[in-house]
């Protein structure tokens, strides 16, 4: 089904909206998101120097920086950002959308601010843009060899807090990246940058850490943090879907120049139900809008989306087929036919499989 029919598919929705929740008439009860982890401790520092404290109570990213900013006697707005298990400026081990239940959480605090003219000689800066989900948007990574990378006194984890005199607090990090995007060509530009309080070690512009698909299973679950909703208590992902997301926020950057595992792991939620990638943009529509994100993105989304379901164990349906002849599945997208012998499917549970064959089954095995 072709993305054009998007546009057409969002306005029948928006009129067919009024109807969630009612029916007959009659208010339906509809089930609120789960209950906020609030009895959960964990252990921060102020990653240039502090005693530790212990930071509890939050259901939201703005209520851990306000209780991380309470616990040290700090503004809120003093905060940068959070890397967890290190004190370095490590974008790698960047605290996000997962707060392991293990982790130990450092709060890296404004330091020096300074004013850098910068020559844009070329369209791409070869500069990264994230942001700490609470208003402050920061270097996450810089090419080696770009235009930013020639000016040394530009690092990674330094929060960008005007353009050109224009003041971009409180902007997401997509909206950055578009503003210097914007900016034009042969043309010099000034950004004022703020670095992270530093203690008396220095690390390197930039440093590698483990991903997330080598960070899984250093915890026995995450909390899911997010910028305008409870946090939830969740299980690991699987590789396969550590993977896919890792893959997603790979395609932030090349698209988008940003990095968001938070928002990667929205966009891999928001599809992995979908059986096309039309009604995977339309869910795009509904929930990220604001982005606007161009067609070709969303198809190589969906394409990371679809390998982790290959990837995700399935079932295996032995079915005597003697007495009923042929079977068809249907799961999702996937269509299997056979005449004897074993169906898999991909994903799904075992319920739903069941109904599909028209067979007697006889063993049902994970694979």
């Amino acid at each position: 089904m072709p993305l054009g029919l998007r546009a057409r598919k969002k306005a029948r929705a928006r009129e067919t909206a009024r109807l969630v929740g009612e029916a007959d008439g009659a208010a339906v009860a509809v089930p609120g998101p789960p209950a906020p982890a609030r009895a959960l401790a964990f252990h921060a520092q102020l990653a240039h120097g502090s005693a530790t404290a212990r930071v509890q109570g939050f259901a939201s990213a703005a209520e851990l920086y306000a209780e991380i900013a309470r616990a040290f006697g700090v503004p809120p707005s003093e905060i940068l950002y959070c890397t967890l298990n290190t004190p370095r400026v490590d974008m790698q081990r960047l605290l996000g959308g997962q707060l392991g239940l293990e982790d130990f959480i450092f709060a890296h605090v404004k330091g020096i601010k300074k004013e850098v003219n910068v020559y844009k000689s070329e369209d791409s800066l070869g500069l990264t843009i994230t942001d700490n989900g609470v208003g402050c948007a920061f270097i996450k990574r810089i090419k080696s060899g770009s235009i930013i990378d020639s000016v040394k006194t530009i690092c990674v984890g330094d929060h960008i807090e005007s353009i050109n005199g224009e003041n971009v607090v409180g902007w997401r990090h997509y909206e950055v990246a578009k503003k210097l995007k914007e900016l034009k060509k042969e043309e010099l530009f000034t950004l004022t940058l703020i670095e992270p309080k530093k203690a008396f070690e220095v690390g390197p512009r930039s440093k590698a850490g483990k991903s997330l698909v080598e960070t899984v299973g250093m915890a026995r679950g995450t909390l899911r943090l997010r910028s305008d909703g409870p946090a939830t208590l969740e299980d690991l992902p699987s590789e396969a879907k550590a993977r896919a997301i890792e893959k997603v926020d790979d395609l932030l950057e090349l698209y988008m120049g940003i990095r968001d595992i938070d928002l990667a792991t929205t966009m891999f939620e928001a599809g992995k139900d979908k059986k096309n990638p039309d009604e995977f943009a339309m869910a795009l529509d509904e929930t990220l809008g604001d982005f606007a994100f161009p067609d070709e993105f969303v198809f190589d989304v969906w394409g990371a989306i679809g390998e982790a379901k290959k990837d995700e164990p399935g079932w295996k349906i032995e079915c005597d087929f003697k007495a009923f002849g042929a079977a068809k599945v249907s799961r999702d997208s996937l269509q299997l036919s056979t005449t004897i012998g074993s169906v898999y499917l991909v994903g799904g549970s075992v319920e739903e499989a069941v109904r599909d064959v028209h067979s007697q089954v006889l063993v049902i095995l994970r694979v």
